[in-house]
């Protein structure tokens, strides 16, 4: 590894943690700034029990002491705290128990997403204005415009409902098929797309001719050339599209009662938990930052000619 190549990956490391830092102080202040609290429950509770329990969580203190407390605690010993809501419970064990079923949730679609959106992408490039172009280019801007909470439902309702092939709960193995599904079919569509558009820009490229002139076997043109080198966007799609499957799968989670992070987040959201509501964003914010960081490295072990500055 060159010292080029040192420094950028320093500079992206260093660019990560102030994206992360932002990301703290805009979410604690700005929960800071609502009306109202996490005890403020519909049975109301004397002022002194309300007081109690902000002096046990801390919340009785200036906000600027709170923050900086909380800062030390993530920095030192990367502790989010106690949940507010889930009592006796810690919000880092709150945020790995979710993080178990999402992980696997995520990683399956992200799976088939990137298989099946390259071969169709592929097809479609080397079947252009065919028939079979046209009907995967219906198909992949049709789950493109449908959001995945409706396909979600949609299945749902055919598979568990009318059917009666899969359960509708995601809290089993075979729960998680119809979730992984809905999950995959947006990402798989924009992969199809990029993957189509980008091999037809190479196709047309100089060297291709060169080498079909040359006689270079059609397979080794498509899969040593073309495809190889129509995989950048694709790259670059893809360390985005994990971070966004794992963390934004909580309309998906809600709607086939996956026990994963995105519930949590969304059940602390609804209870004001806010020390679950800074562990959850931050988690969350740290894996889209880093899988953006992984996918521009990537460009470099794809293609050498990237020049990373």
């Amino acid at each position: 590894m060159n010292s080029k190549t040192m420094m950028y990956i320093l500079k992206r490391i260093a660019m990560a943690v102030l994206t992360i830092w932002i990301v703290i102080t805009v979410t604690f202040f700005v929960m800071r700034a609502i009306p109202g609290g996490p005890f403020l429950a519909e049975k109301a509770v004397s002022e002194a029990t309300q007081r109690a329990l902000e002096a046990k969580y801390g919340l009785d203190k200036p906000v600027m002491e709170q923050y900086v407390t909380y800062l030390k605690d993530i920095v030192t010993r990367f502790d989010f705290g106690p949940s507010i809501k889930l009592r006796g419970r810690m919000v880092l064990d709150v945020i790995l128990d979710g993080m178990k079923t999402s992980a696997k949730l995520g990683v399956f679609a992200a799976i088939i997403a990137l298989f099946t959106g390259v071969v169709l992408g592929a097809v479609a490039a080397l079947r252009r204005n065919k028939f079979i172009d046209k009907c995967i280019m219906v198909l992949t801007t049709a789950f493109i415009s449908m959001p995945s909470f409706i396909m979600g439902s949609l299945m749902l309702i055919v598979f568990s409902v009318k059917l009666g092939w899969l359960p509708a709960n995601g809290a089993t193995t075979e729960g998680l098929i119809l979730p992984v599904i809905a999950l995959s079919l947006s990402p798989m569509a924009n992969i199809t797309r990029l993957t189509r558009s980008s091999m037809l820009d190479v196709l047309g490229q100089d060297y291709i001719r060169t080498a079909r002139a040359k006689g270079v076997a059609p397979v080794k043109i498509i899969f040593g050339h073309a495809l190889k080198n129509s995989l950048i966007p694709v790259i670059t799609y893809c360390g985005p599209m994990l971070a966004y499957i794992v963390t934004g799968s909580l309309v998906i989670e809600q709607v086939f009662a996956v026990p994963g992070i995105g519930r949590a987040f969304v059940s602390s959201i609804t209870g004001r938990d806010y020390p679950l509501i800074m562990g959850t964003t931050i988690v969350l914010a740290l894996l889209i930052v880093v899988m953006n960081l992984v996918s521009d490295i990537m460009y470099k072990i794809v293609d050498p000619r990237i020049t990373l500055e």
